[in-house]
């Protein structure tokens, strides 16, 4: 049975006001654990004993690329002592995204990672499934050329939905490989990508969570990277949703 985190971008705001506060709601609201984009000035030994105060599992942290790159033994430092083993890249900007050089340093972190008993992940955007390597979308020349010991699949199945790629067949085409998967709904707004709350877009959400289960992930993260009601009151009604689908039968447990 999958279990359910929380991306903690979503709740960014109310993160900043109140980090304890917002933590102890959303295991409140009954999220098993949460994956990190940010610390807000605590340190490794403050969050490992609020989550675990909680009762919270830590499903990762993004790190930004540069960071990795630039200071790879304090992040290891600094996540040794957090608790947790996943380092995930959650983002490229345009101008780091010169492939061949990507790849070689995804390669060179993920083995460095690896030795430390440590997980590197890549977290997609649309882009990588649009952009062309070799003629073969970006996100697939990676993961063929990073060995899966050094790289690990966190597929954003709504932005590979975006791109025009039915997240079912990712999620397949990585099955071994991807034990975290970005579970979220989106609309689409004049021409661009909105994303929602569950059950409010045109994401076949079912169908993802059982996909990934068949595939071997063991979380579904659910995120919204921009929320049209309060946070966290989002987070909640996407909670709603996802009690329900259990309820019916899903293959997760909450």
């Amino acid at each position: 049975m999958l279990k359910i985190g929380l991306q903690l971008y979503t709740v960014r705001d109310e993160l900043e006001r109140d980090f304890k506060g917002t933590l102890a709601k959303i295991a409140e609201l009954g999220y098993q654990g949460v994956e990190f984009h940010h610390f807000y000035g605590h340190s490794a030994e403050e969050v490992r004993a609020l989550v675990n105060e909680l009762g919270l599992e830590i499903v990762g942290t993004h790190v930004q690329y540069n960071s990795l790159k630039e200071d790879l033994n304090a992040v290891i430092a600094y996540h040794k002592e957090l608790g947790n083993r996943n380092l995930i890249v959650p983002y490229l900007s345009e101008e780091q995204r010169q492939w061949d050089d990507v790849f070689a340093s995804l390669n060179t972190i993920g083995e460095k990672v690896a030795a430390e008993n440590l997980v590197l992940f890549y977290h997609n955007h649309d882009f990588e499934l649009t952009a062309q390597v070799d003629g073969r979308p970006a996100l697939y020349a990676m993961y063929e050329t990073v060995p899966a010991s050094h790289l690990q699949v966190e597929l954003d199945s709504c932005w590979a939905h975006a791109a025009g790629y039915p997240p079912t067949e990712v999620i397949a085409k990585y099955a071994g490989r991807l034990p975290l998967v970005h579970w979220k709904d989106m609309s689409r707004s004049e021409g661009r990508v909105l994303t929602v709350e569950f059950g409010q877009g045109e994401v076949d959400l079912e169908a993802v969570a059982v996909a990934s289960e068949q595939a071997g992930a063991e979380w579904l993260v659910v995120e919204q990277d921009e929320c049209q009601n309060p946070s966290l009151l989002s987070i909640e009604n996407s909670m709603n949703w996802i009690r329900q689908y259990a309820a019916n039968g899903g293959p997760i447990h909450v």
